[in-house]
This record gives structure tokens, C-alpha cells and sequence, in this order.
């Protein structure tokens, strides 16, 4: 088995406990996808390629939202207006946050499935935003422990390495939808 038939099945196998746990006992009228993240850093569109990716395969799904791709980008700036808008629109809901993380050398290409929340702009000591009825994090290279460092990181971590975590997130979360 290949490193990334791995990753898809690790992930696969995680999302879907974790969300059958979540939900068990839930009245859920909407599964909020919020992928978090911009374009303009390579690190950091881990969120929006899934989002993407996720618009296009659930775009006939009435039940399932996906908030935050490529041409909508979601990042510290807009996340709270984000986040009071889908509490004001949407009932019932059950929100995912999905972003780039950063992490050990060793964890970089790993997606790391949480029954948590998640903090948004940690890597950059931005105020502590906490998102999520769970979370999804595609780590996409090392913490540094240092904003300026970790950002040069994310300029030039590999677009192969964020499609490849988009593309096994975004199927992963699809056919768990859809058994």
C-alpha cells in the first residue's frame, strides 16, 4: 500500500467514525463544510482546493453546504462575519472546519480528522478563533513557532502535495456521504 492509499483510508476511516459519533443523536438540517484558507499562499489553499473540489461534487445536494473554496476565500479577516452569518442563516446545522495546519516534520502530508473545534491563524499568532462541531487538517509542512517563518514555509510548500491532501479529502468526504 502506497503512502497516500494509506492517508485515504486512514482519513476515510476516521471521518466517518467521527461523524456517525457526532451525529448519532443529532437533528441536523444542514452539513456545513467551512474551508478555510486563500489561494494567493500555496500552504494555505489546502481549504479552498477542498472546498472546491467539494462545490463540484455536492452541487445538486441540497442538505450539504460548502462554504469557502476558490473564488470565495475564507481566511482571519472575514471568519467572523463567516461564522455570524451561518449562526444567523442556518438551524440545526453541523459545521466542518477544514484548513492547512502546520506540525512536525514527520505529520507533514498527514490529515488529521477531530471531534473538536479547531483555532484558526495559530501558525501566525492571530487571536484564537475556534470553529467547528469538528474539524479536518491537512498538515502541510513544519511549524517553525515563528509567524514570519512559518509563512516563507507556506509560500513554497508543494501545489503537489496540497492537490494531492484536496483530492483525498474532498473523495474521502464524498464517499462517506454517499454509502
Amino acid at each position: 500500500m502506497t503512502f497516500q492509499e494509506e492517508i485515504y483510508n486512514r482519513f476515510m476511516q476516521d471521518f466517518s467514525i467521527i461523524l456517525k459519533e457526532k451525529i448519532r443523536n443529532l437533528e441536523i438540517s444542514k452539513l456545513i463544510f467551512l474551508c478555510i484558507g486563500t489561494d494567493r499562499i500555496t500552504g494555505d489553499s489546502f481549504g479552498p482546493l477542498v472546498g472546491y473540489k467539494l462545490k463540484w461534487l455536492f452541487k445538486d445536494e441540497k442538505n450539504i453546504r460548502v462554504i469557502g473554496s476558490l473564488d470565495n476565500i475564507i481566511s482571519t479577516q472575514n471568519i467572523s462575519k463567516i461564522i455570524n452569518d451561518i449562526n444567523n442563516t442556518y438551524e440545526k446545522s453541523f459545521l466542518i472546519a477544514i484548513d492547512a495546519a502546520l506540525s512536525n516534520k514527520i505529520n507533514i502530508g498527514r490529515i488529521i480528522v477531530s471531534r473538536y473545534s479547531m483555532s484558526v491563524g495559530s501558525g501566525f499568532n492571530k487571536k484564537n478563533i475556534y470553529i467547528g462541531d469538528m474539524s479536518i487538517k491537512g498538515i502541510v509542512s513544519k511549524n517553525l513557532r515563528n509567524p514570519k517563518y512559518n509563512f516563507k514555509l507556506l509560500q513554497n510548500t508543494p501545489l503537489n502535495l496540497i492537490m494531492n491532501m484536496a483530492d483525498t479529502v474532498a473523495q474521502g468526504i464524498y464517499n462517506v456521504l454517499n454509502v
